[in-house]
């Protein structure tokens, strides 16, 4: 028997232990849920262990999907104020460049036939005007939406706020 576990050894296996049985066994439903139990724990244990060999975006599970870190949740509102917060911080322009200035060609064209060339200072100059008209608007309509109890800004709070400030409808 000494030879057979010495050779064991060597082969790099460890040897197997018998589990050792209580001296008084209360009922074989309780033995099954013991050997249930060290079960799961033995299986959870080679689970982390294989989950850390493996690389972190493997699940270590053949077959199943990358496992992805937990996505944060915010509470409702919190990522609007600290968006709100992010854009009152900046003063670059909110809106990109080259598509503002395609509609500004494409207005022009409609007025004059042939195709009129635009300096990028005053292309800037229209786009800065544009945006802080447009967040003055906004402001307006957020004050009629409050008035009228509501959070949300509807078009009709927009359509109000022009008419109280004079914008002419195109």
């Amino acid at each position: 028997m000494r030879h057979n576990l010495s050779a064991s050894r060597r082969k790099g296996k460890t040897p197997q232990r018998r589990p050792q049985v209580p001296a008084q066994r209360t009922s074989n439903v309780t033995a099954q849920r013991t050997s249930s139990v060290t079960a799961q724990r033995t299986s959870s244990v080679t689970s982390q262990r294989t989950s850390s060999v493996t690389s972190p975006s493997r699940s270590g599970v053949p077959g199943q999907p990358p496992v992805s870190p937990k996505k944060r949740k915010f509470r409702p509102g919190t990522r609007a104020l600290k968006e709100i917060r992010k854009y009152q911080k900046s003063t670059d322009l909110l809106l990109r460049k080259a598509p503002f200035a395609r509609l500004v060609h494409e207005v022009c064209q409609s007025f004059s036939r042939e195709r009129l060339r635009w300096q990028v200072y005053a292309l800037l100059a229209l786009q800065e005007a544009a945006e802080a008209f447009l967040v003055l608007i906004f402001s307006d309509a957020n004050l009629c939406a409050i008035h009228a109890k509501r959070v949300t800004v509807f078009p009709r709070d927009i359509q109000l706020a022009r008419r109280i400030r004079g914008v002419d409808n195109l």
